[in-house]
Order: C-alpha cells, then structure tokens, then sequence
C-alpha cells in the first residue's frame, strides 16, 4: 500500500523523511513515497500527480512554518479526492487548534507516542480492508515499542532546530510550470471523476435493464402456464 508524504520546508521534510524510513520497519507492507527535492516548485511534475492519485494513505507534514504553505493545501485537496484514501496530519511542533480549515478537517497526529500508535493502527487497519498483508494487533504493538526510541530520538531532534526564515525566490517561469502542471492533475482528476459518473449511470441501466427482463420473463411465464392450462382443458 502506497503512502503520500506530503511537506513543505526543510525540518517538514526532515519529518516526512523520518517517517519514510521509519514507517516499513513497523509495517513491511506500505510503500512511502515523498519528493526528495528540496524546492516544492522544481518537484511537482508527473511522477507527484501519479503518486497523489495511487495513494491510500496521506500523511501531511505540518509544522509551525508551513501551515499555510500552498502547497500543502493542494496536496491535501488532491489526496482527500483520491477514492478510499485516509488523509491525516501530523503535527510536529503545533497543537491541533493551530490548524485551520482546511487542514483541520483532517484527522491529526501529533507527536505523541499514544497518537503515533494510533495511526500505524489505522494503515494497518487499511491493509486489512484492501486484503494486503495485516499485522496481528498484539505483534504490531510489540514491533510499534521496539522501533518507537529511534523515531522519538529523531523527531525530537527536528522539534529543537531553528525553523529557517527565508525562502528562495521562484522565478516566473518556475511558476508558470507549477501552475500548468496543476491545471493538467486538476483536469485528470475532472476526467477520471466523469468516468466513475459515467460507470454509475451505465450501471444503474444495466440494473433497470435486468429488472425489465426478469418482469418480461416472469409475464411470458405466465402466459405459458395459461396455454398449458387451457389446452388441458381442451379450451384452445
């Protein structure tokens, strides 16, 4: 099972990759996927769109920098369209009244031994659903305690660094190709959701088609149980 870290920043991604290491060692199962580029404008192409769209789990790294970065926000969005994906924040630095819509409509976890377990319970609970290899709740608690210190060592590191203040400057080309490659995801999205509309309409015919059928046979039925009838009985 794929699970999109999304980030923005660099302790954002210092997170996403503490967990893209830290998360198989718990769960050998999911398959994490983040941009290992720095600059989220340079890193958004067909690969990111791909991944956002096979995602069932999205774990969005929030810290008191990018709360309102742009970025985040798209992701977000995109991956709360991905059809039968969990989408969850995971709070570094902040509290969950820091975060406002949209990202708090999402369910957060923060840093907190309690809450971290919570969520490998939920990727764990979504393999089960999808039928992909599941870990017995009593082992995974057990795998959960002996991998937890080398997480917490890390993150706890990253909680102490200076959030950086300043931020490259993008030129207007760099935007421009963000914003096109957006335009070409939103559209894919657009498509694939028309698609699943049409699959729905075509399916609800094929319902009423069967249900016209099975009355046509049922009435013939009857007719030829009439016939039979009379025939016995030397009417016809």
């Amino acid at each position: 099972m794929k699970v999109f870290l999304s980030w923005s920043g660099q302790r954002s991604k210092e997170v996403a990759e503490t967990l893209y290491n830290w998360l198989p060692q718990v769960i050998q199962a999911i398959e994490p996927w983040m941009s290992s580029d720095i600059e989220k404008g340079n890193r958004w192409g067909k690969d990111v769109a791909e991944n956002l769209e096979e995602s069932k789990i999205g774990i969005i790294c929030l810290t008191r920098e990018n709360l309102n970065e742009n970025w985040i926000l798209f992701e977000a969005g995109a991956l709360s369209k991905t059809k039968d994906a969990h989408v969850c924040t995971f709070l570094l630095d902040i509290s969950p009244t820091d975060v406002k819509p949209p990202l708090s409509q999402f369910q957060h976890t923060k840093f907190e031994k309690k809450d971290i377990r919570k969520l490998i319970h939920t990727i764990n609970e979504s393999l089960k659903k999808t039928n992909e290899r599941s870990i017995p709740e009593k082992r995974l608690n057990e795998i959960f305690d002996t991998f937890w210190p080398k997480l917490n060592e890390k993150l706890v590191k990253i909680v102490k660094k200076v959030p950086e203040k300043s931020k490259k400057i993008r030129t207007d080309r760099e935007i421009l190709e963000e914003l096109l490659e957006i335009q070409r995801f939103l559209l894919r999205m657009e498509e694939r959701e028309k698609v699943e509309e049409i699959e729905k309409k075509l399916d609800k015919m094929n319902q009423e088609l069967i249900r016209e059928i099975r009355e046509n046979l049922y009435q013939l039925g009857e007719m030829i149980k009439d016939i039979e009838a009379r025939l016995l009985m030397g009417t016809l």
